[in-house]
């Protein structure tokens, strides 16, 4: 039995519940929660909207259609968003988007006016152990200017602060 698992999949449990249970919704911050397992590293993203797209509610126009449209398929390209350090030999096995606005997943009770999104990305890793950094692409997203991370591994447990000038995650202690 793996004994970091159980840290990982608290922190990645509760970080929905508690983001959503009080945690401020601020322009500008995002949110990742990483936890490093055997054979395993889970990402969970969260952001307002207003971020990634300029504005927090379901798209009215064609143009804002298609601008949603362009960051849900940003999204889904997991792999070249979150980049792990080629090392591990890691490959996505998984994802999961959330958001009520733009009708991904399930409902989220209480958005109104504050539409947020959420991911979820699981990787598989032939060697989570010589897994050095993540590079994280979202900050192409302009408005998106910091992202406050959870670390949770086999060293332990850390918080980071990643920005436009440093966007690169280090999953070492």
């Amino acid at each position: 039995m793996n004994l970091y698992r159980p840290i990982a999949t608290l922190i990645l449990g509760l970080s929905p519940w508690v983001v959503h249970a009080g945690k401020t919704h601020e322009h500008g911050i995002g949110r990742l929660d990483v936890a490093v397992e055997n054979g395993r590293i889970t990402i969970a993203f969260e952001s307002p909207l207003d971020n990634l797209l300029g504005y927090e509610r379901a798209p009215r126009t064609d143009a804002e259609r298609r601008q949603a449209d362009a960051l849900v398929a940003r999204l889904k390209a997991a792999d070249t968003l979150f980049r792990i350090d080629p090392a591990a030999r890691c490959r996505l096995t998984g994802i999961e988007l959330a958001s009520s606005a733009l009708k991904l997943g399930k409902p989220e009770p209480g958005e109104a006016g504050h539409a947020d999104i959420d991911g979820t990305y699981t990787f598989e890793c032939a060697d989570t152990g010589r897994a050095a950094h993540v590079d994280v692409g979202l900050f192409e997203y302009k408005r998106l200017r910091r992202l406050d991370v959870q670390l949770a591994g086999p060293k332990g447990q850390f918080k980071r602060r990643l920005d436009p000038a440093n966007a690169r995650l280090s999953l070492l202690p």
